[in-house]
């Protein structure tokens, strides 16, 4: 029988609360096998929680209470942990704005929470497989990974097509060969198996304070800054979590905060300076609004070494 939980957000702007933006930044591409935003509003999760897999619906009956609903041996724990998932525990009303820009976006975006949802290898696994190559190679190895490796969502996820991802001595065995299927190069792939192979302590982070959970995880060889923050955004929700080594970001922010072209991250942490504390959600803010520089640089290129 699934569980049932229902959650209303409280503060200032709940009333404005965005359930699909806050939980945008799980979904790993347009076909992410283990999360679906549906046209009808509701969002599905499939999820590997400490007491196993679950599958969560989430729909806003009567805005802006969400109602929950929850099947598998993980359903418990993870309507337990319902409300810091849809972030609870976020403060966005702390996040001052320094520049027209940002002040525009809070004022279009105050809805968004920044979410936790306690799980550290859910997200650095993915972050790990986004390293240095195009987003699309990185959702398709996530979903190749997932399919082959993991397991169907329980309830009604499986008839949606959904899966749990694997667990972390399931990636730990992973033959080479399937690596390389899946388009994950020998770095990427040496840094996920470490990093498995610690799982608990690789999940303790999600109790640390920021600085403490980045040195956690950055402990292990192949996970550097980028990394870590990329997972702990998701993981602990945390404002300051800025990404830093980032192709494009220091770019958009240069651009949108002070009109120059060619910020490096050095600079771009000059102008984030003023949003000590919550530089990341400064970030998020600016990527909302769709500003970027002029591309003058051609796209990435497709690295399928699949074929190889």
């Amino acid at each position: 029988m699934p569980a049932e939980r229902s959650w209303t957000p409280s503060g200032p702007h709940a009333r404005l609360y965005d359930l699909r933006r806050s939980l945008m930044v799980l979904r790993r591409g347009p076909y992410d096998p283990a999360f679906r935003a549906g046209r009808d509003g509701v969002i599905w999760r499939a999820t590997r929680t400490p007491e196993g897999p679950a599958t969560l619906r989430l729909r806003r009956p009567e805005p802006p209470r969400v109602a929950a609903t929850a099947w598998g041996p993980g359903a418990d724990w993870a309507l337990e942990r319902l409300p810091a998932l849809l972030g609870e525990e976020d403060r966005p009303e702390e996040f001052v704005p320094h520049h027209r820009l940002l002040a525009e976006a809070l004022r279009r975006h105050r809805g968004v929470r920044l979410i936790r949802t306690g799980l550290v290898l859910e997200s650095l696994i993915p972050s790990v497989l986004e390293q240095r190559v195009t987003t699309q190679d990185a959702y398709r190895a996530w979903r190749l990974l997932l399919r082959r490796f993991g397991e169907p969502a329980p309830g009604p996820g499986a008839d949606l097509g959904m899966w749990v991802m694997p667990t972390p001595e399931a990636f730990a065995r992973v033959p080479s060969w399937e690596w390389h299927r899946a388009g994950v190069d020998g770095k990427r792939s040496a840094a996920t198996v470490r990093a498995v192979r610690l799982a608990r302590r690789m999940e303790e982070a999600a109790g640390m304070q920021l600085p403490e959970a980045m040195a956690r995880l950055q402990a292990v060889p192949g996970i550097g800054p980028w990394t870590a923050a990329e997972a702990l955004q998701r993981v602990c929700g945390a404002p300051d979590a800025v990404t830093v080594g980032d192709l494009h970001l220091p770019g958009i922010v240069g651009h949108a905060l002070a009109g120059e072209r060619d910020a490096d991250d050095a600079r771009m942490l000059e102008l984030l300076a003023p949003y000590a504390g919550q530089r990341h959600r400064a970030t998020r803010l600016l990527l909302l609004t769709g500003v970027s520089p002029p591309r003058r640089a051609p796209r990435q290129r497709h690295a399928d070494i699949a074929r190889i």
